[in-house]
């Protein structure tokens, strides 16, 4: 009976009151720092990374009215093995930055281009062409989708250049930033093909490293971290 009538008294408190109850409950619980991390987790949400382009140049392709052309090159010999791969990344990549609210010039308009200006060879051509505010460019020298001396396991590796061109009103541009990409995926064990396609693969490898290399420029949770290694 002592129990219906505290639950009745607890359920009469506010509604503000009521949902600070599980904070205090923890913090009496926990001690010291740990109670003070876990209370901050939870009212200012999970610790994020602000993204290196934003470190190193102070701006940020997240503001308004800025523009952004995504470019990729392969060499020959990546494209030998995978014809279309700079064009499939450039995509992947546009679309992984426009979900995290960067405006982005669309894939499809940037190939046309490059399809139509053969010739060109600098960056900044792209940004001009398009009015863009920013151009990444991303030089893919190394591309493959199989575990290193077989073809019966599954491994994305590439490497990669990362750079960002700043356009001008005069159609110039200028590099404001440089990264490496590494990547190795997944990093712990390699995929049977018995269990997934080719196709399938891919796509999953192709969301990754364009996540991998957006996260240059857009801000994520350091809990995504963890789950780079699957």
């Amino acid at each position: 009976r002592d129990s219906k009538i505290m639950s009745r008294r607890i359920l009469s408190l506010p509604k503000r009151v009521l949902l600070t109850l599980p904070l205090i409950a923890i913090t009496l619980v926990l001690s010291g720092c740990r109670a003070g991390m876990l209370l901050g987790l939870l009212i200012a949400g999970p610790p994020t990374v602000e993204p290196e382009f934003d470190k190193q140049t102070k701006e940020s392709m997240t503001d308004k009215e800025v523009t952004v052309a995504v470019v990729c090159f392969a060499p020959t010999e990546v494209k030998y093995a995978f014809e279309n791969i700079d064009h499939e990344l450039a995509k992947f990549v546009s679309f992984r930055l426009r979900e995290n609210k960067i405006s982005i010039i669309s894939p499809d308009h940037v190939r046309a281009w490059l399809e139509e200006n053969k010739d060109w060879d600098k960056p900044e051509e792209i940004g001009a062409a398009f009015n863009a505010t920013y151009v990444i460019y991303i030089d893919l020298n190394e591309f493959s989708l199989f575990e290193e001396g077989t073809a019966t396991l599954y491994r994305g590796r590439s490497e990669a250049v990362v750079s960002a061109w700043k356009m001008d009103k005069d159609g110039s541009g200028e590099k404001i930033f440089s990264m490496e990409k590494v990547s190795k995926f997944p990093q712990q064990q390699p995929v049977s093909t018995s269990e997934e396609t080719y196709n399938n693969f891919k796509a999953r490898y192709l969301a990754r490293l364009s996540d991998e290399i957006g996260r240059f420029f857009y801000e994520y949770y350091l809990a995504d971290e963890i789950g780079t290694a699957n």
